[in-house]
């Protein structure tokens, strides 16, 4: 991403803290069986072998456990004087970047947990970003307290 001329960047956003704890939990739930395996065997191996194994086991699971936290924070919404772009990382190889001009957005859409996005821990959601091509040029998933980037975009969209 390379800004224009005369483009600064006003505010960036990244996903909410608490579907990365979700993910998180989904890591470690799928790591326990590897680890209970080995704990099962564990008396049928040398302790020279259940120590390599479990640092094996502990040496992937924190890999995957660092693949999923840099594919999370990277994503990345970047609202600047001219435009808002979207940052989304498929694979660490593979990125999506996506943009719309300030001017060209018609309609700011958000979606949110209900009831319980007045808490901070679930005040995230969908921010979708139309412009008027024929389809939807930004979905923005868990984004931190959607109702007040909309309320961003408007008012920068105004000045």
């Amino acid at each position: 991403m390379q800004l224009r001329e005369g483009e600064q960047i006003i505010k960036v956003f990244h996903h909410h803290p608490t579907p990365f704890v979700y993910d998180v939990f989904k890591v470690i739930l799928g790591s326990f069986p590897f680890f209970l395996l080995l704990f099962l065997f564990t008396p049928i191996l040398s302790v020279k072998w259940v120590v390599i194994l479990y640092l094996m086991v502990f040496a992937l699971f924190a890999l995957v456990l660092t693949y999923v936290a840099l594919i999370y924070w990277l994503d990345k919404l970047i609202i600047t004087n001219q435009r808002i772009i979207h940052i989304d990382w498929k694979y660490l190889t593979v990125r999506d970047e996506s943009e719309a001009f300030l001017r060209d957005i018609q309609d700011v859409q958000t979606e949110e947990k209900g009831i319980l996005s007045r808490f901070w821990v679930f005040d995230y959601g969908l921010l979708r970003l139309d412009t008027p091509s024929s389809y939807v040029t930004i979905e923005f998933f868990h984004a931190p307290d959607p109702e007040n980037i909309r309320k961003h975009i408007f008012s920068l969209k105004q000045q």
